[in-house]
């Protein structure tokens, strides 16, 4: 006979939204009778009477930041509760396996793993001790709607910035898990291989109408590629515009996709779409060709343009700093953001984003990249690796230091811009030339600047 066990899910950090990832592990958790208490760290403090009393607890780690901060916090929730049931699961779990079986975590879960976590719950519920296991599901699962009851609010979470100052509600939801793209830097791939899942279309509308009822009046879509299935993500964003007036949305594109897809970007605008972010990584075909990202310069020009012709902005990410980045071609990176008229669409922490490459990468297995390599870091959970140019480390400290004292004063992205220029042909020995109009008041953006592989400060996380 069953019994009903007291789970805890814990999110450490997802990126200034409410998490996904625990929303549906409640769902599926609680329609197996499991007590399911949803903690999110980034928002809340731990309670410990909850952790106290937990037969299973899981964490949610989706990306590098939230690693670093799970690795933190284990060691008090296993001092609270040394007897329950660890689990870690989300992108980053299986490629720390072993540092994680080593802190006590006793089950590890890649890819679709609601499946798995509720079978492993039915088996903790029947009395049945699971084995230490490590496993990455990638089988097509039947969704359900995530539970999102027992979360924080929505209002405490990234909102839509707009024209004048002005914020809006924003939701959360993804439509598809995985990629079917092998860039050698995304930390999707190791763990889906160039597979990914689409989430039923009326699970992602009911996951929908869900937050607007909660007062989300914008939808941020998280997957990696919006445009993995294009008629699925079409039919989506359709349904939305037909069943709610005024609610928009933003995405997140693959250049090659926007330049495949041109002509479905008018009905994006059409829909409610606001802006696509896309991962432009460099300006340099030289950099773009060792992460193989599958565009080129001129494609992203015209990516731009693609969308701009629609009125439609690109909100671009970068890997500003990588092993063949020297102050050259990091002013050119300026440059052409300058030309793009981009710089209001650049939060200013993209352009001290350095290539990150965690266990399991696939840059490890690329030849250019290994006379940079070096050691492993167990603290940041990365190796290390040099620059070809060794002129390009002082450039990399000083970019780091305007945008982090920027962003303490609250400057905006224009006046820590302007510093960059400065910094970066001062340091190509040139005399920078005036910036005029880059500012754009009629520019939307998230009020959560971090992004994918973005390394924000763990001492800012104080509720761990």
């Amino acid at each position: 006979m069953s019994e009903s066990l007291n789970v805890v899910l814990i999110s450490t950090y997802d990126l200034g939204h409410q998490p996904f990832g625990l929303a549906s592990a409640a769902a599926w958790l609680k329609r197996a009778g499991a007590n399911v208490v949803c903690t999110d760290l980034s928002v809340q403090t731990l309670e410990t009477n909850a952790i106290r009393g937990a037969d299973l607890i899981a964490f949610h780690i989706p990306m590098h930041t939230a690693t670093q901060l799970c690795f933190r916090l284990l060691p008090k929730i296993t001092a609270i509760n040394p007897n329950a049931f660890l689990v870690c699961y989300g992108l980053y779990a299986p490629m720390n396996r072993d540092a994680l079986l080593a802190f006590g975590v006793q089950a590890i879960m890649g890819g679709e793993i609601e499946t798995r976590l509720l079978q492993l719950y039915q088996e903790l519920s029947s009395g049945v001790t699971p084995q230490q296991s490590v496993v990455t599901e990638l089988k097509k699962q039947k969704f359900i709607l995530p539970d999102r009851d027992n979360l924080p609010s929505l209002d405490l979470y990234a909102h839509l910035l707009g024209p004048g100052g002005s914020t809006t509600m924003s939701g959360y939801t993804e439509a598809s898990r995985g990629c079917k793209h092998l860039c050698r830097h995304c930390p999707i791939v190791p763990v889906y291989g160039g597979r990914f899942f689409v989430v039923d279309a009326e699970v992602v509308l009911a996951d929908i109408a869900q937050q607007v009822a909660m007062g989300a009046k914008h939808i941020t879509f998280g997957d990696p590629d919006f445009f993995n299935g294009p008629g699925h993500a079409m039919r989506i964003v359709q349904s939305v515009a037909e069943m709610y007036s005024g609610v928009t949305y933003d995405i997140t594109v693959k250049v090659e996709h926007i330049r495949k897809h041109k002509d479905l970007i008018p009905r994006l605008a059409e829909t409610g779409c606001l802006f696509v972010t896309t991962a432009v990584e460099s300006f340099d075909d030289n950099v773009l060709e060792h992460l193989s990202k599958g565009h080129s310069r001129a494609d992203i020009i015209q990516a731009v343009n693609i969308c701009r012709a629609v009125g439609m902005n690109i909100s671009p990410t970068f890997v500003a700093f990588t092993p063949w980045t020297t102050p050259e071609s990091y002013l050119d990176l300026l440059q052409q953001i300058v030309s793009l008229e981009l710089v209001p669409h650049v939060a200013p922490i993209q352009l001290t984003i350095r290539l990150l490459v965690p266990l399991g990468s696939h840059i490890l297995q690329t030849e250019s990249f290994s006379p940079f390599l070096e050691s492993y870091n167990d603290e940041s959970l990365s190796y290390g690796w040099r620059y070809e140019k060794s002129a390009t480390v002082e450039l990399e400290q000083k970019v780091k230091s305007i945008v982090a004292t920027g962003i303490s004063k609250s400057d905006s992205a224009a006046e820590i811009f302007s510093k960059l220029w400065d910094a970066a042909h001062q340091a190509t020995g040139q005399i920078a030339p005036p910036l005029n109009n880059i500012s754009s008041p009629s520019s939307h953006s998230m009020s959560e600047p971090w992004y994918c592989c973005a390394e924000p400060s763990l001492d800012q996380f104080s509720n761990l």
